[in-house]
């Protein structure tokens, strides 16, 4: 039954319809409730001063941006494997929704580095290799539309999505396969974190509210470009 829900459009519109305003409530709440830790009560860094709290939208939209691929290449590998459309139709639905949270993330970080590193960018190996994700979001988004017949546009962006999620482990290991200016990963499974718990609650709270507000905008995304099919049909 829950399988169904992502895979079927007519059952994953009920569904929607069901969550679409706690969800909504519940993004507005953390939202709040995530700016006021972040921006209020979160103490300032002994090096970084006030400027580390860029990292309150920095690093979940970098997580959301990473988060968003992912689910477009497994749903792009259902798709092509079972033959189920609507692998396709949740692609072109999250596609511009990841290609926002990665360019949030480059900005936000170029905020960030100028003052910790003197500059606005440097081409770095990680900072390199979330530019080229923006740049294959693009790609995406755009090489759909460039196929007069739907369906062969839309199997040739999900083998596309498939070849290119190889960034994917690139730009999570390459603060440690290469000397990079950004920093190693503050929160492993393998170690604990060395973000203060005074500064991890509110980290949590707005990556929370980030994924909640993401998958709103999927939601509603998804459901607007099946009703577009339907008409089309």
């Amino acid at each position: 039954m829950m399988i169904k829900l992502f895979f079927n459009p007519s059952k994953f519109n009920n569904f929607a319809n069901l969550i679409l305003l706690p969800l909504f409530i519940l993004s507005s709440i953390t939202l709040i409730i995530g700016l006021i830790f972040a921006f209020y009560l979160s103490p300032d860094d002994y090096q970084q001063g006030s400027t580390v709290r860029i990292m309150y939208v920095h690093v979940p939209s970098a997580w959301l941006a990473l988060l968003t691929f992912l689910v477009m290449t497994i749903y792009s590998i259902i798709a092509l494997a079972f033959k189920m459309p609507f692998g396709f139709i949740v692609n072109s639905a999250i596609a511009p929704i990841g290609a926002i949270f990665t360019l949030i993330c480059l900005v936000t970080g170029s905020l960030w580095g100028k003052p910790m590193w003197g500059t606005w960018w440097v081409w770095d190996a990680r900072l390199t290799s979330v530019a080229i994700l923006f740049i294959m979001y693009l790609i995406i988004i755009l090489l759909k539309k460039t196929y007069l017949n739907r369906d062969i546009g839309e199997k040739i962006t999900a083998v596309f999505i498939i070849l290119c999620s190889i960034n994917l482990p690139i730009i999570k290991f390459s603060v440690d396969w290469w000397n990079t200016l950004h920093q190693p990963a503050s929160i492993s499974k393998l170690s604990s974190s060395s973000i203060d718990p005074s500064m991890m609650k509110p980290l949590l709270i707005m990556t929370f509210s980030f994924a909640c507000i993401a998958l709103l905008i999927a939601i509603l995304r998804i459901k607007a470009e099946i009703l577009i099919r339907k008409k089309q049909v």
